[in-house]
């Protein structure tokens, strides 16, 4: 039997906070060279009128150097309407902004492929709309590894 640990990286990208947004937070960079796929999940819990515009970034280094915004895929859910219900939708490099409102779900999908030569790090970059705290965090599963196993390598 295979393991979903086995077929799957977890990182913490941004961890929970009370005010996730505020000052603009890029999430970890993970390394898109050994994973076909990055799903990024952005839990969005309470704060019923803060918003943020989530965009994606290739990057040329770990450290986030030379970060561009790449268009990506996207559904968001609330508990009326839970994420597997939820449509995908295609995001230009100017991102998508998660509405105001309680208990939402965003899950942001990138291929490695679809990245450009020399950029195999990928990155979240959340900037805040309306300035009102939102308690959120971030986490990335990447999966389609290019060595799988028991013990996946790193993807930070």
């Amino acid at each position: 039997m295979k393991l979903f640990s086995e077929d799957h990286q977890i990182v913490t990208a941004l961890a929970p906070a009370a005010d996730r947004y505020n000052s603009d937070p890029a999430s970890d960079v993970v390394n898109m060279g050994l994973y076909g796929h990055a799903a990024f999940i952005v839990e969005h819990g309470a704060g019923a009128t803060g918003t943020v515009v989530v965009t994606m970034e290739e990057c040329t280094a770990s450290d986030g150097t030379g970060a561009t915004a790449i268009p990506f895929k996207y559904k968001v859910a609330d508990a009326a309407d839970p994420l597997g219900a939820a449509t995908l939708q295609d995001a230009t490099a100017t991102g998508f902004t998660i509405a105001a409102g309680a208990d939402q779900q965003a899950v942001i999908e990138v291929d490695a492929a679809d990245l450009s030569d020399g950029s195999k790090w990928l990155r979240m970059q959340l900037t805040e709309g309306v300035d009102s705290p939102v308690a959120a965090g971030v986490v990335a599963i990447l999966s389609k590894p290019h060595y799988a196993g028991a013990n996946l390598a790193s993807a930070l």
